[in-house]
């Protein structure tokens, strides 16, 4: 398996640490607002990549953490007068909730920044007994860069004064403009924490070195993780800023990989609340199924800018919509668990850095010969069971054709409405089993009228907008 290593600059072939295991960490949400589609983009990018590192056959363990201590966090619940955690007990259900709408799996592990405050004082201290790492008058405590020789080489970049004036919080405490702060000190009236350094609260950079040590490392490994991911925005400083922390306490690194996905823009505007155009994941659920969105985002490289569009998702719907049509004609029968060349072939091309333009290429050509081959070999037994463990394995590994292929083109139509038609389609059953056709007749043109399609199956009726 190939995966592109954002530090390197060049594809890797994948070595875990621990033979047939793989370690996987991704910066996850601050939950103090609804998720957007760049949250959208990165939880999908890395839900892949567990999928494909699955099918490749090594045991996965991904987690992914959730930021529920930040000073976003702490204004939105003075704004609303409310409990910080209301707050992100609200905002974290609300995002397990649309992840779970785009086929998102839930991580192996989701540790909480408030739940790991020990794990950071823990290696504050360390950073501090190593002498990478001081404590001013004030109460903060800041991370040292000049101590550490390797700072940058992680995104390779050169500042000057301005950069390193811009880039962080400025204070006269500071030894150098670059330094970051690991614990800052509050004195007001707002959230704190007591630590062993004061009352106040931990640097955003600090809180996923604490957790990859807490939950994954291993003392005696080369690195905390094997694969360590993030959208784009992060490598510099997060990452930058947590592989030092990372290698300054302990005596490993962050991770031997580093992946990032690229930026959402919408209609060639990069994503910011700042310019008004964030579009929250919420919004676009409302107008398009889950996994519309999910093949949509997906759709484009992970390592390349994606330019979110209507015109472009419609077209994307289309191609999805040849998976359910092709699964329509099969429904019913059952598949097998036999490797076929598709099967190699589609995993061979996502193993190669996720190459999903090559993937996607040869889902079209299987649905394309299938469907020609079942109109001249109607009954053709092996080929319809090879078909239904393709589209099998692509709902394992992309997550792609995962509904019932009837109610996936039932979308759009509100649950009260499908309430009624499906309880006309229950009174048309009975009259036709009643042999009472006249009823039967009067009922289906009811059941039209909601402007559906009508299809008696062998395994039932069902009913798709039309």
């Amino acid at each position: 398996m190939l995966i592109f290593d954002s530090v390197q600059k060049t594809k890797l072939e994948f070595k875990p640490q621990t033979e047939g295991k793989a370690s996987l960490y991704v910066c996850g949400p601050t939950v103090y607002d609804d998720a957007h589609l760049g949250h959208a983009k990165s939880a999908l990018v890395f839900d892949l990549l567990s999928r494909v590192l699955k099918a490749n056959g090594y045991e996965v363990t991904y987690a992914r953490n959730i930021t529920d201590i930040d000073d976003k966090i702490i204004n939105k619940a003075k704004e609303q007068n409310k409990d910080i955690k209301e707050i992100t007990d609200f905002y974290t259900e609300a995002f397990h909730n649309e992840m779970a709408e785009i086929g998102v799996k839930r991580p192996d592990l989701e540790p909480k920044a408030t739940e790991s405050l020990e794990a950071m004082y823990e290696l504050i201290q360390k950073l501090i007994d190593k002498g990478h790492a001081y404590a001013t008058k004030e109460g903060d405590v800041y991370f040292d860069t000049s101590s550490d020789s390797e700072y940058l080489t992680l995104s390779k970049r050169v500042q000057d004064d301005e950069d390193k004036q811009n880039r962080v919080e400025s204070s006269d405490q500071k030894k150098n403009p670059a330094d970051f702060a690991l614990w800052k000190s509050v004195k007001d009236d707002s959230i704190t924490f007591e630590s062993p350094f004061g009352a106040g609260r931990p640097g955003w950079h600090l809180e996923c070195s604490a957790m990859i040590e807490k939950h994954l490392a291993n003392e005696n490994a080369q690195a905390a993780v094997d694969i360590h991911g993030g959208g784009a925005d992060l490598l510099f400083p997060h990452h930058e800023n947590e592989a030092a922390q990372t290698r300054c306490a302990t005596n490993h690194k962050l991770a031997n990989y580093w992946m990032h996905n690229g930026f959402v823009n919408i209609d060639g505007e990069k994503m910011s609340k700042s310019l008004g155009n964030s579009f929250f994941l919420k919004d676009a659920l409302k107008e398009y199924d889950g996994e519309v969105l999910r093949f949509y985002l997906l759709s484009t490289h992970y390592r390349s800018n994606f330019n979110f569009n209507t015109e472009d998702l419609s077209s994307s719907k289309k191609r999805l919509d040849k998976i359910y049509r092709l699964k329509k004609r099969l429904f019913g029968l059952a598949g097998s668990d036999d490797q076929t060349e598709f099967k190699t072939k589609l995993l061979e091309a996502l193993s190669d850095d996720l190459n999903i333009s090559s993937a996607l290429a040869l889902i079209d050509e299987m649905i394309a010969q299938a469907n020609e081959t079942l109109d001249t070999a109607g009954k053709h037994k092996q080929l319809k069971k090879d078909t239904l463990s393709n589209l099998a394995y692509i709902e394992e590994v992309l997550g792609f054709g995962v509904k019932n292929p009837y109610e996936y083109f039932q979308f759009g139509i509100d649950a009260d409405t499908k309430d009624k038609i499906d309880n006309l389609i229950a009174q048309r059953d009975e009259a036709k089993k009643a042999k009472d056709f006249e009823t039967s007749d009067k009922l289906r043109d009811e059941i039209l009228a909601y402007g559906v399609n009508i299809m008696d199956t062998p395994q039932g009726t069902f009913w798709e907008k039309i």
